[in-house]
């Protein structure tokens, strides 16, 4: 199943059902300020997305919009995490960069069929 990133926040609200902001934040690892501005919109910083991802038990790949290469690791989310200090806008950028390797990609693999 895909969805899109601005179905995010729908996404978390359907997730925790009648659990509190506070308790859902505490259990996803953020704050609940943050998960209440995602809820209505926002969208996350690198880290943030990924442990919602984790917590919603969806792959990333599903809302960013790019199906995974065959027999590819996934190593640029273990680098994500390493680096603490990645600033959002990088985080962003690099994102835009992986969704559009992997469309680069796909038209590559399809033009050859």
């Amino acid at each position: 199943m895909t969805f899109r990133i601005e179905q995010l926040g729908e996404l978390i609200v359907e997730r925790r059902g009648s659990m509190g902001v506070r308790a859902a934040a505490a259990e996803i690892g953020t704050s609940s300020a943050t998960l209440s501005r995602i809820e209505n919109g926002q969208i996350p910083d690198l880290e943030t997305f990924t442990k919602i991802c984790r917590w919603l038990n969806v792959n990333p790949s599903e809302i960013l919009g790019f199906q995974p290469v065959p027999d590819q690791p996934a190593t640029a989310a273990v680098h994500f995490r390493k680096d603490t200090t990645l600033n959002p806008a990088t985080g962003s950028s690099l994102g835009n960069l992986i969704v559009a390797a992997q469309a680069a990609l796909r038209v590559r693999s399809t033009a050859g069929k």
